[in-house]
């Protein structure tokens, strides 16, 4: 869902609490699933910010993303906990974070709070940044190391 209908439909919403997560999910794996229904659990709608494949190159290198944006946000839609998915272009996610203002944003055990860019805006916006724990998975790395080796 683009940025503008999302912050449209969220209107209706704004009673309720907004949680927010970002990430790439490119190869999704039982990591993701745990690390989102975590994030629904703590509050009412759980709001998605899938980078574009522009910004997934700029980050990890030009071999990723291995699926599409549209693809990755249609698989992430179709799990149960999770209501919008929105794709954004930006190295990080501190654009989108501030317009849709969550309640609560959410991040990985894999971060420590002072590596968490989008924190300041979050908060500015009224909100907080929640570390989960880590989930002691394979990564998408791994997983791809693990395919090459094949």
């Amino acid at each position: 869902m683009d940025i503008g209908t999302l912050l449209k439909t969220l209107e209706s919403h704004r009673d309720k609490v907004i949680v927010t997560t970002n990430g790439v999910f490119d190869l999704l794996h039982v990591g993701h699933v745990r690390y989102l229904e975590e994030a629904k659990a703590l509050g009412d709608i759980l709001v998605v910010a899938v980078n574009s494949d522009s910004s997934v190159k700029e980050n990890k290198g030009p071999a990723r993303p291995f699926n599409s944006e549209k693809d990755r946000a249609e698989v992430l839609a179709a799990l149960a906990c999770v209501d919008y998915v929105t794709i954004f272009n930006e190295k990080t996610p501190v654009e989108v974070l501030r317009k849709l203002k969550p309640a609560i944003h959410v991040k990985g055990g894999d971060y420590v709070m002072e590596q968490i860019v989008e924190r300041q805006v979050v908060e500015e916006g009224g909100g907080k940044v929640v570390l989960l724990n880590k989930i002691d998975c394979a990564s998408t790395t791994d997983i791809a190391a693990k395919i090459r080796a094949t």
